[in-house]
């Protein structure tokens, strides 16, 4: 199977699909769906070696929730996906009571598509200073900081390097990576979210990878939130020619006649605030539990 560019765990498994017979099971690979507060969900869990080989991932649970309703703009949606989110992502944390989290935004602030992480670290509840300054108010809460590191353009230091700095220093009992993805199909852009406990390669679906983020390079377990907002030029015109009936073609060839580009929603900054906004009140929701999301509202302003 020619190389489609994704960073979905969700998309990978079904890649190897296409690849095989249409109802073969795969070694080493649990998935199965259902819908948490109208939302549907796929769940994904590479076992082992073998099926982290075959789908290219590392061993470890993936979890794809669909957000496409919030496009609807029906005032119940919000809260619902909140929910939804909320209640995928708890699982996945080793919270301990009392311990500190870390949330980093990772991306690029400038450059819409990739600014999800940094747009939503300004919809955290961060309350580590208050926790630490004003115990009597705010001891019950959990003492959550936040950071965006940037890019490497932009500070000259490997987002790494400064997280890792960060971790050290905070010693959180778990850090929440929020960044943007690749998609291999259009239909899943801006209208998904992918959470996993693997931690993340920031740059991977856009052939740009950095330096890995996990549990062996920072110390502590990584949970990380991803939204695709591009898809690969040459993947998106293979996969549509393949449905229109053209065969099979090969990204990498089209890749080379021009078509190394990555394409974007025209209405990417719409979507980018309204996701980056659901993704801060679920990690919100997450971390104080007992929390509504008018209590979150009412916290922000």
């Amino acid at each position: 199977m020619p190389e489609r560019r994704t960073d979905l765990a969700v998309e990978a498994h079904e890649i190897w699909r296409e690849s095989a017979a249409e109802e073969t099971k795969l070694a080493g690979v649990q998935a199965r769906e259902y819908d948490r507060e109208n939302c549907p969900v796929t769940h994904v869990r590479i076992l082992d070696e073998q099926g982290a080989q075959a789908l290219g991932k590392p061993v470890g649970t993936y979890v794809t929730v669909d957000i496409s309703a919030l496009s609807h703009g029906e005032p119940s949606v919000f809260a619902r996906t909140v929910r939804a989110l909320a209640e995928e992502l708890r699982p996945l944390l080793p919270l301990a009571p009392g311990r500190p989290a870390l949330v980093v935004g990772l991306g690029n602030r400038d450059i819409t598509p990739d600014a999800i992480g940094p747009l939503t670290a300004g919809h955290l509840m961060i309350t580590r200073h208050l926790v630490q300054t004003l115990p009597d108010m705010f001891g019950q809460l959990r003492p959550v900081a936040a950071l965006t590191p940037g890019v490497l353009g932009s500070t000259g230091v490997e987002s790494a390097v400064i997280i890792k700095g960060v971790v050290d220093s905070v010693q959180p009992c778990a850090v929440i990576m929020v960044d943007a993805l690749a998609s291999r199909r259009l239909a899943r852009v801006c209208t998904t979210v992918q959470l996993a406990d693997t931690g993340i390669v920031p740059g991977s679906g856009v052939g740009n990878a950095r330096a890995a983020l996990n549990r062996e390079t920072l110390g502590a377990p990584v949970i990380a939130l991803g939204v695709p907002t591009v898809v690969d030029a040459a993947t998106l015109c293979a996969d549509i020619m393949e449905t229109a009936g053209a065969g099979e073609l090969d990204p990498e060839r089209l890749r080379a006649h021009g078509g190394a580009m990555i394409v974007t929603p025209k209405d990417i900054d719409t979507h980018v605030q309204d996701i980056a906004r659901v993704l801060g009140y679920a990690i919100n929701m997450t971390l104080h539990e007992g929390f509504t999301v008018e209590d979150i509202t009412d916290f922000l302003s």
